[in-house]
């Protein structure tokens, strides 16, 4: 195989997509902390899913805008720091293709290097001995590949084969990863991607999944009308977007497809044609649709038609933008969106000024989508995100480059401080002075976690054993006790000093009484000159949460 296309591409797309969601369990599993909410896996895969999903939906011959349509599909459905990247990596790959309707294996090789250029870019500290370092190595190989084969096979095999061992090497450039004795989960998920890829262009199967068939019948083509955003209706040449699906019979006009095109050419613009032995489903611009149905009709009978008037579709879409500018809104100067996990502390959230709660958090990381529509939501000039979680925050950067609002990504990786960030927001003061001060805010709160262990492990010099419950202190693990009560009081022990004023105690859906009496009592005996605060906020998998200023 020396040459791709939008069709081939579509279906390593599928494959590798599915490889990843069969596999997604097992990425959670390699999370480094034993913590139930290890969601590598998860986010890859439904960030993965959404791109192949908007390639279903668009599935055409050009690898270019094929590419497009991933990217889009993942930029969008993009969760939590391990599915931006990827997004990240495919997005430079495509836009390397845009402009192809087919690429060689050398020019494989130097899209899917453009893509690591691109994903490097996007994060502010890269550190290598995660999916990056085996995103750049197994690149750096297929390009080197590319130099002595013209096959993009050979070329993808190359790829596949540096990011398995670049994986398995991944534990010898983080000690972290070493000292848990897992590989980089975000690397084991862009191994299962390529494995899908390598196995659609050799025509195999990856064994427990379907085989991967292109389904002509159902396909759709993407019909891209922007350039009509520039023209009047009646400057639409050929003004009627039509499509038909034959099912080829022997008893009528042999089937030719580069004949078939040629004729149809004659009848319009923006012809695409995708056929197998049985089909063929044509895309065509026309004035004359009856014209191209008859033309079809001698190959077979015709099984799906349909055509558009896209004068009156454009007319359509006038007016309704006509009304929208009608209607909109004036913008207010600020307003603030906070990421939030339980009911009691979106309600805390909204008290304190948030103007609106993107729900989801640890075990379900919002999409770079649900940040955009949060951001038009609120129709403001200044726009602040409180992500909530280290995990959320690549996401949350990345919708802000996708909108024209000046958007400021408040660096908060915990509810707490997310709270501590609210609360200093002045309308008073100019967007930088308000982001300058709530960035600071972040630095005078403790935050300190509880939760129980999904396995065995020692890390950070603590042994941890499968159900005790764990201390967590700004994201390092302290202590771990069957007795979720004597956690809780190490935790105190570690972090409450003579500087510490008010604790603040956000009591998860698992909390119980006897657990939240102990700790107020705990800390009327032992820190008498520290307040203490609840908040029921109903969060999953930590039934306690704790806030110290």
């Amino acid at each position: 195989m020396k040459k791709i296309n939008g069709l081939i591409f579509a279906q390593m797309i599928d494959l590798g997509a599915r490889n990843l969601a069969k596999n997604a369990e097992k990425i959670n599993s390699l999370n480094v902390f034993p913590v139930p909410d290890g969601d590598t896996g998860t986010n890859m895969n439904l960030s993965m899913t959404s791109g192949a999903t908007e390639t279903r939906a668009n599935t055409v011959e050009s690898i270019g805008k094929l590419g497009k349509s991933f990217s889009k599909g993942l930029l969008m459905g993009a969760r939590g720091n391990s599915g931006v990247i990827l997004s990240q990596l495919f997005r430079g790959l495509s836009q390397y293709i845009e402009d192809k309707d087919e690429i060689d294996a050398k020019e494989f090789a130097a899209a899917v290097q453009n893509g690591v250029t691109i994903a490097y870019k996007a994060v502010m500290k890269p550190v290598e001995g995660t999916i990056l370092t085996v995103a750049r190595e197994s690149a750096e190989a297929g390009v080197k590949a590319s130099e002595t084969t013209d096959s993009v096979i050979a070329v993808m095999e190359a790829i596949l084969d540096a990011a398995q061992k670049s994986l398995q090497n991944t534990p010898e450039l983080l000690p972290i990863l070493k000292e848990v004795g897992v590989v980089d989960s975000g690397g084991q998920g862009l191994v299962c991607v390529y494995q899908g890829f390598l196995a659609a262009l050799k025509g195999e199967e990856i064994e427990g999944l379907s085989e991967v068939k292109t389904d002509i019948i159902n396909m759709t083509f993407e019909d891209d009308h922007s350039s009509m955003d520039f023209m009047s209706p009646e400057d639409i040449v050929y003004g009627f977007c039509t499509e038909f699906t034959v099912r080829l019979e022997k008893d009528k006009k042999i089937f030719n497809e580069e004949k078939f095109r040629e004729d149809l050419s004659k009848f319009g613009d923006s012809l695409l044609v995708i056929a197998d032995n049985e089909y063929a489903k044509t895309h065509i611009h026309t004035e004359r649709p009856g014209d191209v149905f008859n033309y079809g009709q001698q190959y077979g009978e015709l099984i799906k038609i349909k055509s558009e008037n896209m004068r009156e579709q454009h007319r359509e879409v006038l007016r309704k933008e006509e009304a929208r500018k009608e209607v909109k809104k004036e913008k207010t100067k600020f307003a603030n969106i906070s990421v939030s996990m339980g009911s009691g502390l979106s309600e805390l959230m909204k008290s304190l000024g948030a103007n609106f709660i993107v729900e989801g958090g640890q075990t379900m990381n919002p999409s770079t989508e649900d940040m955009v529509k949060a951001i038009e939501a609120v129709n403001a000039e200044n726009i602040y995100i409180f992500p909530n979680n280290k995990n959320i925050q690549l996401a949350a950067k990345q919708a802000a480059e996708l909108v024209d609002e000046n958007v400021y990504v408040v660096e908060t990786k915990t509810a707490p401080q997310g709270v501590s960030a609210l609360m200093v927001f002045n309308p008073e003061l100019t967007p930088e002075e308000n982001y300058n001060n709530m960035q600071s805010a972040l630095n005078t709160i403790k935050t300190l976690e509880v939760t129980y262990a999904v396995r065995d492990t020692n890390i950070q010099g603590v042994e941890i054993k499968e159900s005790q419950y764990m201390g967590i202190l700004d994201g390092k693990i302290i202590c771990a006790n069957e007795d979720i009560k004597m956690s809780i009081k190490k935790l105190f022990e570690e972090s409450i000093d003579g500087d510490s004023e008010i604790l603040t105690m956000y009591l998860g859906e698992d909390s119980d009484e006897a657990t939240t009496n102990f700790v107020q009592e705990l800390i009327e005996n032992d820190y008498p000159d520290v307040e203490i605060e609840v908040v029921e906020s109903g969060q999953p998998v930590y039934p306690y949460v704790f806030g110290i200023e």
